[in-house]
């Protein structure tokens, strides 16, 4: 099975930007589709964004749409999120999720129970 390690976050002003990384070991990546989600304090875990195994296909939650860009370099086993125009009601842990591909054909549409495999999470922390 593959394992994640989430890295990249911390704390940014309102407007800044962060980059995401999500390093795999264990599996060569190109095996599953990713997904990027997140949790709010006091609420529940929310889909951010998905790509398919080879990158030609990505998905995103319309309240980032336009302002994060997932991504992924299977040569490095490793996925990205990149997060610009940063607001406070960004500020959430964020978590890198994968899944055999094929294993769910809806993860695309941010189902949690499609993605097998969950980092530990990165806090993203953005201030006014």
């Amino acid at each position: 099975q593959v394992q994640l390690v989430e890295s990249g976050g911390g704390l940014v002003q309102a407007g800044g930007s962060l980059r995401l990384s999500c390093a795999a070991s264990g599996r060569t990546l190109s095996s599953y589709d990713m997904g990027w989600f997140r949790q709010a304090p006091g609420k529940e875990r929310e889909f951010v964004a998905a790509i398919n195994w080879s990158g030609g296909s990505t998905y995103y939650a319309d309240s980032v749409k336009g302002r994060f860009t997932i991504s992924r370099d299977n040569a490095k086993n490793t996925g990205y999120l990149r997060m610009n125009s940063l607001q406070p009601e960004d500020t959430a842990v964020y978590y890198c999720a994968a899944t055999p591909i094929y294993y769910c054909s809806n993860y695309g549409s941010g189902r949690e129970s499609c993605f097998r495999y969950w980092g530990q999470g990165t806090q993203v922390i953005v201030s006014s």
